[in-house]
């Protein structure tokens, strides 16, 4: 199916408006469903097209008439001899999907028990049922469900009636297309009433336990961030019910279908989470919620404004996790995680400005890739700097007058800045052009005149933030809010003190350090007193490790210093995650790899009793004592006294088979757990089994089936290994040359899964450039799909940093 374009988008927009669709679906069978549709619209055109994807048997009315089977070619149906007003009937069969693209199927290995979820999305809802699908054409929409006798479904709205298998459910305010959904299956659920409106969590029935065991956190979290949204809008919450549920093969974390809100089911923790996990899954529950009012009720008008939803809710997300949902150090993983992915994205080729320009979303497929780092993580970052530069009063009352002027409708840039510009005298239109419609970013620096530090700035925005002073014993002596332009800006209270500049991480910037403060940071990182502020430090450090700035070594050692004796759990493991991930197994020489896990192992052994788990699970990564893993795994338990629970088996069990370990027993703890996740798990060890028969028959399993999403992220993951270059080599040359067509087949949000699937591992140099190579050829030929062509440039500029680094440090 063509992707809808621009273009056509504003056609249909100018000519249609869409009054109801009333859709039927029948789930009941394993092999395909039905879907029947009845729309009714009003034209000021004669003709024009209506999307159904891969439908089969197609059968369709308008006005009465029956149009010829010719109609339906390529994912569209033709329609023509347009009246003012319009019903459209069609009924097609359709197929499931296992790549989360639509209609997904999904059967419980545990169990037997099968399930069926609308994913939806840009350009999806069409495989589910026939619309005009596009985000300005809202309308209601009625939804009756027949499935099993013994599910339960979920939807958009209320159910209303569920006798017979044959499910029922109020008519939804108007809403965009995208946002459709419905999940069908034995779920287990743990509902409530809150405010008056049925609240529920589900989840597969196999995982009724672990669900029952979080329910009161998650329940919580719930009520709380609905209450802070309640009295921080104006606006009603306006849809009628809300449940969450965890379902099988989601891309997204989660999506912000109205009324159901669906999560990916790892979000629903088998084993201890760790703090960041913890805080993770609270910012998505805010995130989401968010949406209801950003999103759903007020919706852009093509997706250029995509960041109108993602950052809003994004920022809201981590904010309403901290003020209302107790996750008080939200900040702190932002810090480390977000922000660090947004200074990334601005820093690729692909960079874009936050606010696009509608002309440059040409199609969906071009606009799906600006679903990125930068419309989520710069964008949350951008707007906490306006809030901190327009003040929180101001920022609430401009929100809550673009949610009113446009509720239940569709909005873009220009009203969202009306709505904040009569809410303040502040210039907000000036401060938009400067960080909303232009790319990259700032870097503050530090420079001394007499002992005095005075910053600059390498750019072109406005900076509101706080700088912090430290004495040379490691001792905070002050800190000033300071206002950062054109002009340098002295402080004279800070002489001969070591100062971090952004210390409490309100602006997006680059920080450089001089070498007072540099200095100083090498010494005390590890005892600064504020959490937030050596996070914020943690981040520069790994940056200038991959700028080259610094040198792997000398990193590890500040690693090996102070990480130690960090006390707050989300610090260290925002760190130790970063060092493994981004520095140790991107940057070095495969040679030099083995001496760097044994830094992260010994750095990890001495942490374990301050932070178990995540201490645990790099050792777990790092380690090549085989006789403790053993030990750890047939005594069930670690030496901490803990008992292993499923996942730190599975860690356990993946990083033996590494170390040359007996493959039995993957078999063995298959035997153990007979989960989705087990499975997953087995295929994850199987992968990363170090002989050639092994990455082989993990090849042909990712490239030469059909594989569902979620089994080609756990075989790409122990297929690419760190350090199992040697034997994987020869597959980046065929990666080049497969994965096109693979992504070609699947689609959409497939592409992003196989793009995902990068490897970032280290590289001998003359073979991560002679990947690089190939690389650019296939980018060049400009015959990959639209959405892998974006993953790739974008790993490939990233290549670029790696091999850079590497060259520095030679």
């Amino acid at each position: 199916m063509p992707s809808l374009t621009l273009t056509e988008s504003r056609t249909r927009a100018a000519d249609l408006a869409v009054t109801a669709y009333d859709v039927h679906l029948d789930l009941t069978s394993p092999e395909a469903f039905t879907s029947s549709t009845t729309v009714h619209f009003t034209s000021r055109t004669a003709q024009t097209f209506i999307e159904l994807a891969d439908a089969e048997s197609v059968q369709a009315t308008l006005n009465g008439v029956t149009l010829p089977a010719q109609a339906y070619a390529d994912g569209r149906l033709a329609l023509s001899d347009l009246q003012e007003r319009n019903e459209l009937v069609v009924t097609a069969r359709l197929p499931y999907v296992t790549n989360g693209d639509g209609m997904h199927t999904f059967t419980d290995p545990a169990d037997g028990e099968r399930y069926v979820s609308a994913y939806c999305g840009m350009d999806i809802a069409s495989t589910v049922f026939a619309c005009f699908d596009q985000p300005d054409l809202k309308a209601p929409i009625t939804l009756t469900v027949d499935a099993e006798e013994h599910w339960t479904v979920l939807a958009n709205g209320a159910a209303t009636s569920s006798e017979a298998g044959r499910w029922s459910f109020t008519s939804t305010p108007p809403i965009s297309t995208y946002l459709f959904v419905v999940c069908a299956g034995p779920w287990h659920s743990v509902t409530s009433t809150h405010r008056g409106l049925p609240f529920g969590w589900h989840a597969r029935r196999s995982l009724a336990d672990d669900l029952d065991r979080q329910a009161p956190e998650l329940e919580a979290i719930t009520r709380d961030c609905f209450d802070h949204y309640t009295q921080a809008f104006t606006e009603p919450y306006p849809f009628d019910s809300y449940e969450q549920v965890f379902v099988p093969g989601q891309n997204w974390g989660a999506l912000e279908t109205p009324g159901c809100v669906t999560f990916r089911d790892e979000f629903l923790f088998r084993g201890e989470p760790s703090a960041m996990q913890r805080q993770a899954r609270a910012m998505v529950i805010a995130h989401e919620m968010a949406h209801m009012w950003f999103g759903d009720l007020v919706t852009m008008k093509w997706w250029e404004d995509s960041w109108l939803n993602e950052s809003f809710a994004d920022y809201m997300g981590y904010q309403v996790a901290a003020t209302a949902a107790g996750y008080v150090d939200s900040w702190i993983a932002c810090a480390q995680t977000r922000k660090p992915q947004g200074l990334r994205a601005d820093a690729l080729r692909s960079t874009h400005p936050i606010a696009e320009d509608a002309e440059a979303m040409v199609d969906v497929d071009t606009a799906f890739g600006n679903f990125d780092m930068i419309t989520y993580a710069k964008g949350n970052a951008v707007l906490r700097q306006l809030v901190a530069w327009l003040g929180e009063e101001p920022f609430l009352a401009g929100v809550n007058a673009y949610l009113g002027r446009h509720r239940f409708g569709n909005a873009d840039l220009a009203d969202f800045l009306d709505a904040l510009d009569a809410a303040t005298d502040r210039d907000v239109r000036a401060w938009a052009e400067s960080w909303l419609r232009s790319t990259g970013f700032d870097t503050i620096r530090i420079e001394r005149r007499d002992g005095v530090p005075i910053l600059h700035r390498d750019g072109s925005r406005p900076h509101r933030f706080t700088v912090n002073g430290y004495a040379a014993d490691g001792q905070l002596v002050g800190t000033e809010l300071v206002d950062l332009a054109g002009e340098p800006v002295a402080l004279p209270a800070f002489r001969g003190l070591a100062v971090v500049p952004n210390a409490g991480d309100e602006t997006f910037a680059q920080v450089q350090l001089d070498v007072v403060s540099k200095e100083f940071v090498e010494q005390h990182l590890g005892r600064i007193a504020d959490p937030l502020v050596r996070a914020v430090l943690w981040r520069g450090l790994v940056e200038m490790t991959r700028s080259g700035r610094t040198s792997v070594e000398d990193f590890l050692k500040l690693v090996a210093r102070h990480l130690p004796i960090e006390e707050h759990a989300m610090v260290f493991e925002g760190a130790i995650n970063a060092a493994q991930v981004f520095v140790v197994n991107e940057l070095l020489d495969p040679a030099r790899l083995d001496e760097a896990h044994e830094v992260l192992a010994a750095t990890c052994t001495l942490a374990r009793h301050r932070h178990p788990v995540v201490a645990t699970r790099v050792l777990t990564s790092t380690t090549t004592d085989t006789e403790l893993l053993h030990g750890w795994l047939e005594d069930d338990a670690t030496d901490l006294g803990a008992a292993l629970d499923q996942e730190q088996r599975w860690a356990v069990v993946r990083r033996l088979v590494e170390l040359g370990g007996d493959p039995a027993m993957i078999a063995t703890e298959e035997e153990r757990d007979q989960s989705a996740a087990g499975r997953l798990a087995g295929l994850r060890c199987r992968a990363a089994v170090p002989t050639a028969e092994a990455k082989q028959e993990a090849w042909s399993q990712m490239f030469d089936g059909e594989p569902a999403n979620r089994d080609f992220t756990a075989l790409s993951d122990g297929f690419w290994t760190p350090g199992q270059h040697d034997l994987v080599a020869d597959y980046l040359a065929r990666l080049v040359a497969e994965a096109p067509g693979l992504a070609e087949r699947r689609g959409q949000a497939f592409s992003k899964v196989v793009g995902h699937a990068f490897p970032h591992i280290a590289w001998p140099l003359e073979v991560a450039r002679a990947f690089r190579e190939d690389l650019t050829r296939a980018l060049g030929s400009g015959e990959l799909p639209t959405v892998l062509a974006r993953e790739w440039n974008d790993h490939l500029d990233e290549l670029d940093v790696t091999l850079a680094a590497r060259s520095r440090n030679s």
